[in-house]
């Protein structure tokens, strides 16, 4: 049995069987027209020729088009209704020839309901039976019968090609709906995809913001706090130059807050130049900072990489080079690059021993995201250099999207 709709889309074709409908209406009526308009037979068989044609309606109605519509209908089913279909025209089909118009609206119905094969039959009986019951009933003339049976197979024909292109169109009408709901699945799952890697990018960046910006502060108020403790009784002048740096960095991490929530530039950045961020950045982290080239303004993006992985570098100055160790920072400005550098005279580390931790990852994730590179050289006891080189355009203009920079040759400090 040829399935008018599929699970999914059983509602598209329950809307557009409304054409069905229309068109068996149409069929129905033109054919009640002939039917009552023809010269001959008399009145009485014509009058009882429209009366059996009428039972066709509450049939179709009541029982065909649910056989038609359902999705997956019982094949059973679709055999009594086909089968009371043919029963019910086969007799209005002897009495008048012109009923024979009805066939157009009955061999769709029977490629619908029935497989390909049984449609075939079907259609045969529709098509064949009338005319020889009217032929047997009547006794016409030869010429007539000859006629009739020429227009019995000319539409015959044209039933297995009509019946043919209902199937395909059937077949198409699936396949499309079937791909429509594959497209619809397809891309709510792009969308959530999507969603799902938006999520976990934003996450990556407010991990780096955090880690970069409080968390540092945050571990610089505790080392602090450390060390005036350690002054308080044997070094005043020293606890309160650090009392001083607790409130800078107090200071400087709630503005990093707000920034942070407000969407804004970090707050070092915030109106200045990257030279002077770096600077009020190197004075709280008591180190030297150093600036060469053409200072020039640099797309934002950029001057963002450069003061978080110096103020990466410098945390972890803080937190591992060791007691006395000190720090400088140098800043070059070149044609095609900008290059940062954090050198300690601290203890050093291996850095072929996996770390855990998130900085130095964090570090390589800002310099790759805008073509970038970072690099560290140390060794025990040689202290640690951390590079950070940054493509810049080869002309000075201010908010250049980071996509438009080229790859520079690396140039050193």
């Amino acid at each position: 049995m040829s399935e008018p709709a599929g699970p999914r889309d059983s509602n598209i074709w329950q809307r557009t069987f409304r054409l069905w409908d229309t068109y068996f209406a149409v069929v129905w009526v033109a054919t009640l027209v002939f039917v009552l308009g023809a010269a001959e037979p008399g009145w009485p068989v014509r009058l009882t020729t429209a009366g059996l044609l009428l039972l066709l309606v509450p049939w179709y109605v009541a029982f065909g088009r649910c056989v038609l519509t359902e999705e997956g209908a019982d094949e059973r089913k679709a055999l009594i209704y086909m089968t009371g279909t043919i029963v019910l025209f086969l007799a209005p089909g002897m009495l008048v020839g012109q009923t024979r118009l009805m066939t157009f609206a009955l061999i769709p119905q029977c490629f619908i309901c029935l497989r390909m094969r049984r449609a075939l039959v079907a259609v045969t009986v529709i098509n064949v039976a009338p005319v020889a019951g009217w032929a047997l009933l009547w006794r016409p003339p030869s010429q007539d019968i000859f006629f009739n049976s020429v227009f019995a197979a000319v539409t015959l024909v044209f039933s297995v090609a009509m019946g043919s292109w209902t199937v395909r169109i059937i077949e198409q009408s699936v396949e499309r709906a079937d791909l429509i709901a594959d497209l619809e699945a397809s891309r709510e799952e792009v969308a959530r995809l999507s969603a799902e890697r938006g999520a976990l990018t934003e996450r990556e960046r407010m991990s780096r913001e955090i880690h970069d910006t409080l968390a540092q502060g945050f571990t610089s108020v505790l080392m602090l706090v450390q060390a005036v403790d350690a002054e308080l009784e044997r070094d005043v002048p020293a606890a309160r130059r650090h009392l001083g740096l607790m409130e800078a960095t107090a200071r400087q991490n709630l503005a990093e807050a707000r920034a942070l929530v407000a969407g804004r530039a970090p707050a070092d950045l915030d109106g200045g130049s990257l030279p002077d961020a770096l600077r009020r950045l190197a004075d709280r982290h008591e180190a030297e900072l150093s600036v060469t080239g053409d200072v020039r303004p640099l797309p934002p993006g950029l001057e963002v990489v450069a003061l978080r992985a110096c103020q990466e570098a410098l945390a972890n100055v803080r937190r591992h080079a060791g007691p006395g160790a000190a720090a400088r920072v140098a800043l070059a400005y070149a044609p095609g690059s900008l290059t940062l550098a954090v050198r300690d005279t601290g203890c050093g580390f291996d850095p072929g021993i996996p770390r855990q931790g998130y900085g130095l990852r964090g570090l390589h994730a800002r310099a790759a995201e805008v073509r970038g590179t970072a690099e560290v050289e140390s060794g025990p006891g040689d202290g640690t250099t951390v590079t950070v080189l940054l493509p810049i355009p080869e002309l000075p203009v201010s908010g250049l999207p980071v996509s438009g920079l080229r790859s520079p040759e690396r140039t050193a400090l």
